[in-house]
């Protein structure tokens, strides 16, 4: 029986657009594009599918995205990072092994699930689901990437007899690129969490090919949403936060003074204490809006 495909791999598959993606299956589409460099590629026949492994560069390092065509036209994607490329291939030998071991396809002896040996992969919030299947159709490698937290879900489908040819193809880009992803090396901070009456919030830092980002999760209990911050601009995300801060502070410090009628104890001309020069904004913690103690 020919190994022709998955019949499945349809299934999540999207159209792939080149540009505007990172290594993370993130989608930039905004008009503000990172500048990527195509450092090398090479093309794979196998059966009536073509393969594409692309090198790719942009200013955070280096990874491979690989794109698969079916023969309908169809096309999917993953991204690997350099060392995720390195992992996936000494995989690709234990499959290919375990898979010249195997007999004649029987449609009798076949899981449920049709699942005949599985890996996974993480990376960073990116993880790599392996499964060797068998459906009627015959024996394939399934190769799932997700996004933690939510975030698309691609996947491509590799006939089994092209395992081998697959692997050479990516050990060859391996061997004259390296496995260096690039980038921050050190260890990112832990995440943290905040609970405000009914709601979570959840800090997350993280990293893929465009760099160190911090991404903020509000939970509630059949709610959820997020945003995700770069860290080059962390500094002025913090700066407007504490300007509004700063303002609301002082605006309910105004709101306090209308209705007590005069200013506000500790400030200029106190009714019924020693009059003391206002606090500089630099006295006033902006984020709680409360004025240290004078000694």
């Amino acid at each position: 029986m020919s190994d022709i495909g998955s019949g499945d791999e349809g299934i999540n598959s999207q159209k792939y657009h080149g540009q505007g993606m990172d290594a993370g299956g993130n989608n930039f589409d905004s008009g503000q594009q990172p500048q990527e460099q195509e450092l090398a590629t090479k093309m794979l026949q196998i059966q009536s599918k073509r393969f594409y492994l692309d090198v790719k560069q942009n200013r955070r390092g280096r990874f491979i995205k690989v794109a698969e065509i079916g023969a309908d036209g169809r096309r999917s994607q993953i991204f690997l990072a350099m060392s995720t490329a390195a992992e996936f291939r000494d995989h690709l030998s234990s499959f290919s092994d375990f898979y010249s071991s195997l007999g004649p396809p029987n449609p009798d002896n076949v899981p449920d699930d049709g699942k005949l040996k599985s890996e996974m992969m993480l990376k960073d919030n990116r993880r790599y689901y392996l499964d060797l299947k068998e459906n009627s159709r015959g024996r394939f490698l399934r190769v799932s990437q997700t996004i933690t937290r939510g975030g698309p879900r691609s996947q491509i489908a590799l006939p089994a007899q092209g395992m081998i040819e697959f692997r050479d193809a990516l050990t060859d880009l391996l061997d004259d690129f390296g496995t260096d992803d690039g980038g921050f090396k050190g260890e990112l901070p832990e995440g943290r969490h905040l609970r405000v009456d009914n709601k979570n919030f959840y800090f997350d830092i993280g990293q893929n090919n465009r760099g160190i980002y911090m991404k903020v999760s509000e939970v509630k209990s059949n709610f959820r949403t997020a945003i995700t911050v770069p860290e080059k601009c962390w500094t002025r995300f913090r700066d407007i936060l504490a300007d509004y801060c700063d303002k609301m502070c002082r605006a309910h410090q105004q709101n306090a003074e209308n209705h007590q009628g005069g200013p506000i104890p500790g400030g200029s001309g106190v009714r019924g204490g020693p009059s003391q020069p206002a606090p500089s904004s630099s006295d006033i913690d902006t984020f709680s809006c409360n004025v240290p103690n004078r000694i």
